[in-house]
């Protein structure tokens, strides 16, 4: 057994003041960081727990909503501005565990969730960049079929596992973050780091910040959305692919679109050349399949996962067709 310490923050100034001493992380709900704590991944000598954080879910002035960090994610699913303004991201958390995962995980946790490649939670036999930079990566050459096929590197191919990310990434979600120097916001499709020579590095965030909130702004395409996650079995399983995406339709053409694609990618891998490609198009099954085959053009599968680009592309293009359709 390896020994720690563990303290409880009062406030956010408190949580920043206990994470600066060496050896500290956060802890939230702890459905990820426990698991790596009893493999040897994770070794702190002291544990912060920040659940006393704010868990407020709240209107914003201007039309969206804030969320904070210490917010369970089963409290955030079932809140009635979510339900009623954001259902995709509803629907992409319930996708996303059991309900008793959900009734401990918390936003600010979920945010910070490190991926599960069996080859980073095999701290014991496998080499892994991104648990020990340098060291090289035993997923190449691996069993493949759960890894990246969108943003990888020669250093990581191991993809993000969460579903509340995607689904925010394609809300244009806020992350709002505390550190020494105050506090900032960033956007959420900006807070991932690509895994490049350092997958170590997962995030944007210095040494001694801490998330404390997260806001959504007024969405426009709330009214015609999707979460569809694709997965080896229909239970409680990461996803091979998953797809959020919204629409906005006026006289006959999209005018506004917003795609996240989970699975695929080191991050929530938000579908730019997708939505441009979309832009002022009529919602025909040429123009989803054009918009599919822009975004996944630039994929790099391996040998073991060649599988998910036909995959994503005919999830993607069958999500904008549902969502297109002339009964919602």
């Amino acid at each position: 057994m390896t020994p720690f310490d563990y303290s409880r923050a009062a406030s956010a100034a408190d949580a920043l003041r206990l994470a600066g001493q060496s050896g500290a992380m956060l802890l939230g709900g702890g459905t990820n960081l426990v698991d790596l704590m009893r493999k040897g991944v994770e070794r702190p000598t002291r544990l912060v727990d920040v659940t006393g954080l704010s868990r407020e879910i709240a209107e914003t002035p201007e039309g969206g909503v804030t969320i904070g960090a210490a917010a369970r994610n089963s409290a955030v699913a079932a809140h009635p501005l979510i339900r009623a303004h954001y259902p995709m991201l509803s629907r992409a958390i319930l996708a996303g565990a059991s309900a008793q995962i959900r009734n401990m995980a918390t936003v600010g946790g979920n945010l910070m969730q490190r991926t599960r490649c069996a080859y980073f939670a095999d701290a014991a036999g496998s080499r892994c960049n991104k648990r020990e930079p340098g060291s090289g990566c035993d997923a190449l050459g691996g069993f493949t079929r759960y890894h990246a096929i969108l943003g990888a590197s020669e250093a990581c191919v191991a993809t993000h596992p969460s579903d509340m990310c995607v689904a925010l990434a394609a809300l244009d979600a806020q992350v709002k973050v505390l550190g020494a120097e105050g506090e900032r916001t960033v956007p959420i499709v900006e807070f991932y780091r690509a895994p490049d020579d350092r997958p170590d590095i997962e995030t944007v965030l210095t040494p001694g910040e801490t998330i404390v909130a997260l806001e959504l702004p007024p969405s426009s395409v709330a009214a015609r959305f999707a979460y569809r996650k694709v997965r080896d079995r229909a239970s409680y399983a990461f996803a091979l692919v998953s797809v959020a995406a919204g629409v906005e339709l006026r006289n006959g053409r999209i005018e506004a679109v917003r795609i996240a694609l989970g699975g695929v990618a080191p991050r929530p891998w938000r579908a730019f050349k997708a939505e441009a490609a979309l832009r002022g198009e009529a919602p025909t099954a040429e123009a989803f399949a054009a918009a599919a085959e822009a975004e996944l053009a630039g994929a790099a599968p391996l040998p073991g996962n060649a599988f998910k680009v036909g995959l994503a592309r005919r999830t993607l293009a069958a999500v904008l067709s549902e969502i297109s359709g002339d009964d919602r």
